[in-house]
């Protein structure tokens, strides 16, 4: 008796793991908001530069993992829109990952004007302002890229778009930690990219619906 295709099980695979870091990071200088009082009031605390986020047990944040190679045709783009919001004088995310030609949603939650300033040079280069209240910028890249961005405006503004040709991505956050569920068996590419230690790869074998651990360690950059 044959089996239909629909009742077979979906082989599917995670690769989990931890971004961590040796030496002794740079510190991140606080960020004066002072002639901004209305951003500086939503912060407790001074904000810092966002270049190196650290947690405990030399957890590294911020590190874009994902699938460099290896993945299944993934060029199906994502019909949900990412968004990048300006809130407090800074960039939220600070690092925001997203499919090439997925839609790009840029909001201004301040009662300051910004510009966003993607420095772009695969894709198309563009400079925008946008006021209080103002509409969302809609965009979208069709070319993969890690773009920085700025504003002219509070030049402390710092950013980065991660473009990629995949879904199958995560950021580390809190204790490093990143996730990439849903992989099919097979054999993987795996790249974690920070912005001011650079870039690693990894090969992972996957099979059948197991967890496989791997772990970066960046070196960091000292005083």
């Amino acid at each position: 008796m044959s089996v239909a295709m629909s009742s077979l099980p979906v082989l599917a695979g995670t690769i989990t793991g931890k971004v961590t870091y040796t030496g002794t990071p740079a510190r991140q200088k606080p960020i004066d908001m002072s002639k901004e009082p209305g951003c500086a009031s939503q912060h407790a605390t001074p904000v810092t530069n966002e270049m190196v986020v650290t947690g405990p047990n030399n957890a590294l944040n911020n590190v874009v993992v994902y699938v460099s190679s290896g993945a299944p045709d993934d060029s199906q783009v994502p019909a949900q829109a990412v968004t990048f919001e300006q809130k407090g004088c800074q960039y939220i995310p600070h690092i925001l990952p997203m499919h090439v030609n997925q839609e790009l949603r840029i909001i201004n939650s301040d009662q300051s004007p910004h510009n966003v300033h993607p420095l772009a040079k695969a894709n198309r280069e563009w400079n925008k302002s946008q006021m209080p209240g103002a509409a969302p910028i809609v965009e979208r890249y069709d070319k993969a890229e890690f773009i920085p961005v700025k504003c002219s405006v509070h030049p402390w503004m710092r950013g980065y778009f991660a473009v990629l040709k995949t879904s199958h991505y995560d950021v580390s956050k809190g204790g490093g930690g990143f996730n990439l569920p849903n992989l099919p068996p097979g054999k993987y590419t795996i790249t974690a990219w920070h912005e001011d230690y650079g870039t690693q790869n990894a090969e992972v074998t996957v099979s059948g619906n197991e967890t496989k651990e791997l772990n970066f360690t960046f070196k960091a950059k000292e005083f």
